[in-house]
């Protein structure tokens, strides 16, 4: 089942998101956080802005819906953050409940590759010296 699943400008709140996918059954959670770095290939970032199509808050419930139909899984939720980002923040959020270990590892792998596939997010990184880039696009 989906519990929580948005695309956002607020900041994303870890803990909400490992308590969406809460389960009295579940012997494991895994949780992922994307976060903004402050280098990319040996160049230092200063700022992530993330832009989203329309769409994308459907095709991460679509992903998300595809994930949680695994018989393995109790629960999803997943979230991305669009906007300005600094180093540091969040970007993503991933979270998965199982009755394993292995599974909900495996499961979150999974989600988060779907979601860097799927999503119609393109992502700006602006360097220290002032140059910029967009990747990441779908």
């Amino acid at each position: 089942m989906s519990k929580l699943v948005s695309v956002t400008t607020d900041r994303l709140d870890v803990l909400a998101h490992e308590r969406a996918v809460s389960d009295r059954g579940a012997g494991a959670v895994v949780v992922f956080q994307g976060v903004v770095r402050d280098h990319d290939d040996g160049r230092p970032v200063t700022v992530l802005e993330y832009e989203a199509h329309p769409s994308a808050e459907a095709v991460l419930r679509e992903v998300a819906t595809e994930i949680a139909a695994d018989p393995a899984v109790y629960a999803v939720a997943v979230s991305h953050r669009v906007g300005r980002l600094e180093v540091g923040d969040v970007a993503l959020v991933a979270a998965v409940s199982t009755a394993h270990r292995a599974a909900a590892f495996a499961i979150c792998a999974r989600l988060v590759d779907e979601v860097k596939t799927r999503l119609p997010v393109w992502k700006r990184q602006v360097f220290a010296d002032g140059t910029e880039e967009w990747v990441n696009s779908p």
